[in-house]
């Protein structure tokens, strides 16, 4: 991504897009209100607003009663404010699964799940008995767009393909955390029935197995279609499943290049280990258990005021869910504390979307285009409550012109500049340096490309359905490096995440000013925002829309 000071001089120089001005900000954005609203999310009687529960039900009608007091238009189904969507949960059966490895020799190891092994759920095989041989195949790549194909001279026609997790040094961040998102489907466009995935050295790093073990027992959701069916992008990949050393070790037994070497390819800059057939096969076993549940979008549609763009539609979105009451362990004790209350993810996410509502709602003049807010369900499940909204919007399909989502604003320092993940793609850079500048407030590249953070928040979601999109967060300057560290290794996803955190509210009315700024320059130019001609993602999804020269 671009320097901070390349961005900050763009966003000044003539640029063939039309830029409002930055507008005059009359409304207050008020910390104490803000806080209100953090502290009614993260009750504990809200029990963590777990996707399918009552405490999301309620979160859900206490932000439609907020979006009618400001006098918002219902944008859900039948005129109303919710957008049901009904999901199909997939749990554990009471049978924990298995993988067993059977090496060159015919000697076998297994291993059951939530140990060495992280076996995945099939949302359309409850009863998976599945035996195959193994092809490794790189990271498992295969984008023409980035001139990557690790299929290449292979064959894993009715094979389980074994893929390193991440993607390699060197590429883009963004085109790269996309690339290694869709890994399934490629795997399943060359015919393989299975994926299996492994660390390399900087992916254990960064995501330690302990880490992933902790969710082991997460159950899967995905929403259903109107064919009565739960979607699945890869439906021919019939199970997936993550390693651990002893079975990672295992599956190489024999192999043309140990692990230890493939790792030390990973490692180098551009390394790119090239994919062989391996000596070992695979055998996984996993019963699970389906029910449905249904949870609701919020939604609200504030209409432009000029006759000519009120009709394009700017989405300011936020999730509302969180992961709920953690399952007891052992060693709790009677007053263990186990709800998610998700204060800052997500109950700040939204408390910004309330705030800028408010002062759109209330502004002397209403913004040219007509704005949504998008109270998203089950993001924490997959991103599926805006993934179902992007593809059933409430407004014609194409009038969505532009999204910023906000997720989790870490507001534990006074912050001084913000991160766009997105803003390289499209005109949407340059609008969010220049309406924030005005702040103090400066724009910097993604601090952190490891985490993939481009594709684990809804704005992906919208990015692709051909929509120029942005994920909003507070930046690394002034402290805020060390704040996400500690936060990112500590209280997320964990009980911590609570009131109790040292909160900087005025923080919180802060970010609202910034995404009010944003919002406001995105409605009031005289053109939307726009891909950049020749960009990744805008060729992908978008590749008959009108693009921009980029700067």
């Amino acid at each position: 991504m671009k320097a901070v000071s390349a961005i900050a001089a763009l966003s000044l120089a003539a640029s063939p897009v039309a830029l409002a001005a930055a507008p005059q900000v009359e409304p207050a954005f008020s910390a104490d209100r803000f806080k209100a609203t953090v502290g009614f999310l993260a009750d504990d009687l809200l029990k963590g607003r777990d996707t399918g529960s009552e405490g999301m039900e309620i979160a859900a009608r206490y932000v439609a009663s907020r979006f009618a007091e400001l006098g918002l238009k219902p944008g859900g189904d039948d005129g109303g404010w919710y957008q049901r969507i009904t999901f199909q949960q997939t749990d554990y059966g009471a049978t924990p699964g298995s993988i067993t490895v059977t090496g060159p020799a015919g000697a076998s190891q297994s291993w059951t799940h939530g140990g060495d092994v992280l076996i995945g759920l099939s949302a359309n095989e409850p009863q998976l008995d599945l035996s195959a041989p193994l092809v490794f195949v790189g990271y498992g790549i295969d984008n023409g767009k980035l001139g990557i194909n690790d299929y290449a001279g292979l064959d894993v026609k009715g094979k389980i393909v074994v893929t390193l997790r991440g993607f390699p040094k060197g590429l883009p961040s963004e085109e790269a955390a996309h690339a290694a998102a869709t890994k399934a489907l490629a795997a399943q466009a060359h015919g393989a029935i299975g994926m299996i995935s492994i660390g390399t050295n900087l992916s254990m790093k960064t995501r330690p197995w302990a880490q992933m073990a902790h969710f082991a027992d997460e159950p899967g959701f995905a929403w259903v279609g109107a064919d009565g069916k739960a979607f699945d992008e890869a439906p021919r990949i019939r199970i997936s499943a993550s390693l651990n050393e002893p079975a990672a070790q295992a599956v190489f037994a024999g192999a043309p290049r140990t692990l230890a070497a493939v790792r030390a390819i990973a490692d180098k800059a551009g390394g790119r280990p090239g994919g062989f057939a391996l000596k070992t096969r695979i055998r996984i076993q996993n019963e699970s258990v389906t029910k449905r549940v249904t949870s609701p979008n919020v939604v609200a549609i504030l209409p432009g005021s000029d006759p000519a763009l009120k009709a394009e539609y700017v989405v300011l979105s936020a999730h509302l869910d969180h992961i709920g009451v953690a399952g007891a362990k052992p060693d709790d004790t009677p007053g263990t504390d186990r709800i998610n209350n998700g204060a800052l993810d997500n109950g700040a996410g939204i408390a910004t979307m309330l705030e800028v509502a408010r002062a759109a709602a209330g502004a002397p003049v209403a913004p040219r285009r007509s704005l949504i807010f998008l109270a998203s369900t089950a993001e924490e499940k997959g991103l599926l409550g805006a993934d179902y909204y992007a593809r059933h919007p409430s407004v014609p399909t194409g009038a969505i012109v532009g999204n910023v989502d906000l997720d989790m604003p870490l507001l534990l320092y006074p912050f001084t500049d913000v991160t766009a993940f997105g803003a390289d793609h499209s005109t949407l850079g340059p609008i969010v340096a220049k309406a924030v500048a005005p702040m103090g407030i400066t724009l910097s590249p993604d601090p952190m490309p490891a985490q993939t953070i481009f594709v684990r928040s809804d704005h992906y979601m919208f990015v692709k359905q051909g929509v120029p999109a942005v994920f909003l967060a507070t930046g690394f300057a002034n402290g805020g490096e060390k704040q996400w560290g500690a936060f990112l290794n500590g209280a997320y996803h964990h009980p911590g995440d609570d009131m109790a955190q040292p909160i900087l509210w005025d923080q919180g009315a802060r970010f609202a000013e910034a995404n009010y700024r944003i919002m406001r320059a995105m409605a009031d130019a005289d053109t939307p925002p726009l891909w950049y001609a020749g960009d990744f993602f805008g060729d992908s999804f978008a590749p008959k829309a009108k693009k921009a020269a980029r700067p």
